[in-house]
């Protein structure tokens, strides 16, 4: 019989982006519910920022996390409808290296369990950059919390089998190198 080992708690450096042409810090709800999930789970907020619905602005943003070694995972919230504004998708696409469709694809099917055929609107997207994980929810509040406790939660716990995305951090440049 093989050794079973138990798998320590590895915590991870989250960046919270709230793309937004009306949020605060001080009503940043889908921000907030981002941080108090990920802080209640024993992670690190690493940075937080507001930036408005603009591609330009928003993939300056992302370049500054993916640069920053002190940051794995960014959380965005918001900007992924379908009007000309929402315009998240467009930017995580520009900056990554690598799509993860399953993410999307896992959010509209959880989502599809509360709002029905109105998850169709959402382009919940996220992709590998240099190394970090991003991740973009919706700009509410619901999605945020069904896209943190239906996916990423798990998913950012090593402890979490079969698999999950912390224990291919070490792996993600492989190629690069």
């Amino acid at each position: 019989m093989g050794h079973a080992t138990e798998t320590s708690f590895l915590p991870v450096n989250l960046a919270v982006l709230t793309v937004s042409d009306s949020r605060t810090l001080e009503n940043d709800r889908s921000g907030d519910a981002l941080v108090q999930r990920l802080l209640e789970a024993g992670h690190f907020l690493a940075d937080r920022a507001i930036v408005t619905d603009d591609t330009v602005k928003i993939e300056a943003q992302l370049r500054k996390w993916i640069n920053d070694p002190g940051i794995d995972v960014v959380i965005a919230t918001g900007g992924t409808g379908v009007t000309g504004r929402d315009v998240t998708p467009e930017a995580v696409a520009a900056v990554c290296d690598k799509d993860i469709p399953g993410f999307g694809e896992l959010f509209r099917w959880i989502s599809y369990q509360k709002i029905k055929t109105s998850t169709i609107q959402s382009r919940a997207c996220a992709g590998v950059a240099g190394g970090t994980y991003i991740f973009a929810l919706p700009g509410s509040p619901g999605a945020c919390k069904d896209g943190w406790d239906e996916i990423l939660r798990d998913q950012l716990d090593i402890r979490h089998k079969p698999c999950n995305f912390v224990e291919l951090m070490p792996r993600l440049q492989e190629q690069l190198e």
